[in-house]
């Protein structure tokens, strides 16, 4: 049975070609979402909704990025994942200061359009997440994108949520609690990234070079060939 399905599965270039398209689709979904979720932030005046807004724009620059090293050498993935881990490192840190400046000066957001808004990205994420189920294990660069994408579900789960609790209780803190949760996502992701694509780069440094594969090899020819006997 395992060999049948070992003989039966995709070839990596195949494998590679599907996930170039699928990244393709994700990458349109999401700059339309950004767009869409960056106007709308500004109109209900949301901390959750900027934060996710923000989430689109850089999933759509990083899902860009990996399509532009998918067939380059491990080590140049690597270095592109340790990119994301650093972008999302940054986006935890402008969400957080978003949020502590909404809390000083804002007032409760417009609900309505966080649920509205919120519902259409959650779709749009959930289209996202399946479309890259089937990649989700994989190098760091993989990784990163299975969970970017991940995470983008949960926000619009958590945004739904604020949205509710915004109504409810008349106040801000729901909308500006879903904020700060989301940057923490944002930061757990970063070091996980991260410390994936590090320890590749150690991998990868451990490897000899094609020089001295070369040249090993052909000392060991040369010593079996001394060594044979005549």
């Amino acid at each position: 049975m395992g060999a049948c399905c070992a003989s039966c599965s995709p070839e990596p270039h195949t494998l590679t070609t599907r996930y170039r398209r699928a990244l393709i689709l994700v990458v349109v979904l999401n700059g339309l979402m950004f767009l869409v979720e960056s106007s709308s932030s500004l109109f209900a005046g949301s901390a959750a909704l900027q934060a996710d807004a923000l989430d689109f724009l850089a999933d759509t620059l990083t899902y860009s990025l990996t399509l532009s090293v998918l067939h380059r050498p491990l080590s140049v993935r690597s270095r592109a994942a340790l990119l994301k881990g650093a972008s999302l490192g940054l986006m935890a840190i402008l969400v957080l200061g978003a949020a502590i400046w909404r809390f000083l000066t804002g007032t409760a957001p417009e609900y309505f359009t966080m649920e509205t808004v919120a519902v259409l990205a959650l779709a749009a994420n959930l289209a996202s997440v399946l479309l890259l189920y089937r990649f989700r294990d994989g190098d760091a660069n993989m990784t990163s994108v299975w969970q970017c994408s991940r995470n983008d579900a949960i926000g619009n789960l958590a945004v739904f949520a604020a949205a509710i609790g915004v109504s409810i209780s008349g106040s801000a803190w729901p909308d500006l609690a879903v904020a700060v949760s989301m940057a923490g996502l944002f930061l757990g992701s970063c070091l996980k990234i991260t410390r994936q694509a590090l320890e590749e780069l150690k991998t990868e440094r451990k490897r000899p070079s094609r020089f001295e594969r070369r040249h090993t090899g052909g000392e060991s020819k040369m010593r079996f060939l001394e060594e044979s006997p005549r």
